[in-house]
């Protein structure tokens, strides 16, 4: 790599860094292309992605930002996850880990915060954007769908008066 590659590699890793809601980093040592292919694939179902990375690079790119914690991780054969949802990346890296010994989950970045192994399987437990705008709407339609069952008995039990009084006056 040149010097001007180095640093368009720099800034997206940037760009990356900024835009992401989490990034999950990953030693991935003994790992065939296969499985590489198989969790980039599961990745990118959720909307995530894996990028194997340059330690010196990523250094650069996080620029001190998150200080020595955060420098820290980058030691190894790193890969970073990564998605605009926080919890998508944490949660395929944390149940790939599980399932592969040779994928192991080192810590990850949260904006500003370093978080441990700890942190990122704590990350992965929460549910994604998509469930959480589920149970919302689920919270608001449900009060205004007893409104309308409360609104609908009065005229129900109406229809039955007087379809009881038809009935009997038919009688």
């Amino acid at each position: 790599m040149d010097r001007a590659q180095k640093q368009e590699a720099i800034e997206a890793l940037k760009g990356v860094f900024a835009d992401s809601g989490a990034v999950v980093v990953t030693h991935y040592l003994g790992l065939t292309v296969a499985e590489m292919t198989d969790l980039r694939g599961r990745l990118r179902k959720e909307g995530a992605q894996l990028q194997v990375v340059k330690n010196t690079l990523a250094q650069k790119a996080l620029n001190g930002s998150v200080g020595e914690a955060g420098d820290a991780l980058f030691t190894g054969p790193v890969a970073i996850a990564f998605g605009p949802d926080p919890v998508s990346a944490a949660k395929v890296a944390t149940q790939y880990a599980k399932d592969n010994d040779k994928f192991s989950v080192v810590g990850g970045l949260m904006g500003q915060q370093v978080l441990d192994q700890k942190g990122v399987n704590a990350l992965a437990t929460l549910p994604s954007l998509d469930q959480l705008r589920g149970k919302i709407i689920g919270l608001l339609q449900a009060p205004a769908t007893k409104v309308a069952g409360v609104l609908q008995a009065p005229a129900g039990q109406l229809a039955r008066v007087f379809n009881a009084y038809a009935t009997k006056d038919a009688a």
